[in-house]
């Protein structure tokens, strides 16, 4: 039996996105290829680059562990810990360096009690259960033939959108703040140093906007489908 919930319509809503997907993890990794080989003129590190960074910001209860994988670098407000992969700590890249700091940034947004990230983070159990829950509803509803139930899923699965919208500022501002942390430490040398910083972080920051694409798209034909059952009973 065919699914009920997904159709040749959901290609129709999805393909954009997608492709926008694709196009922004292409630029991402060809920007992280271009200025992962071009070293920066102090000569750190990510991981020592991020450490004096910790020192200048008084940020002393943070801990520095190492990830494995590539651009999976995070940090986590749980535990006060920045994780860099092994290509951005121990490499002395416009890169890695670019990247150490919009972890930094995060961690100074931690710090600063910064409103949007807490209101992210507040989001998430929210996320978790809502969109994990709204394709059961949605799909049971469909089924069963009961509209109400089917709309409650859709308005479940929102949640997932939301969370994508509210990423997407918490970001800016993390990059923007590493851009500053990097400058005024004197740790951009060049005009060339802050060109490719500036272009590592836009090409993650594209990555957000891909992400909230997704979402939406994702909801709208949840929408139509729903609302298109709903109209012909």
């Amino acid at each position: 039996m065919m699914n009920p919930m997904f159709n040749i319509n959901y290609l129709v809503y999805m393909l954009p996105a997608l492709l926008l997907g694709l196009i922004a993890q292409v630029y991402v990794q060809s920007r992280y290829n271009k200025w992962s080989k071009v070293q920066n003129r102090s000569g750190m590190s990510g991981a020592q680059v991020a450490q004096r960074l910790i020192e200048r910001q008084g940020m002393h209860n943070l801990q520095l562990k190492g990830i494995a994988g590539q651009l999976t670098d995070h940090y986590d407000p749980r535990n006060k810990t920045l994780a860099l992969s092994q290509g951005v700590a121990q490499t002395s890249s416009v890169a890695a360096m670019a990247i150490a700091a919009h972890e930094l940034g995060h961690a100074q947004q931690d710090k600063d009690n910064y409103l949007p990230m807490r209101l992210r983070s507040a989001l998430v159990p929210m996320v978790n259960i809502g969109t994990n829950l709204g394709w059961i509803l949605i799909m049971l509803g469909l089924i069963i033939q009961i509209s109400g139930l089917a709309w409650l899923g859709v308005i479940a699965f929102s949640a997932g959108a939301i969370f994508s919208v509210a990423t997407l500022p918490v970001e800016l501002n993390a990059s923007r703040r590493a851009r500053v942390m990097l400058k005024s430490s004197g740790l951009i040398m060049t005009q060339a140093e802050d060109q490719g910083v500036k272009q590592v972080l836009n090409a993650a920051a594209l990555t957000y906007v891909a992400a909230i694409a997704t979402s939406l798209m994702q909801l709208l034909y949840f929408v139509s489908l729903v609302g298109g059952r709903s109209r012909r009973r």
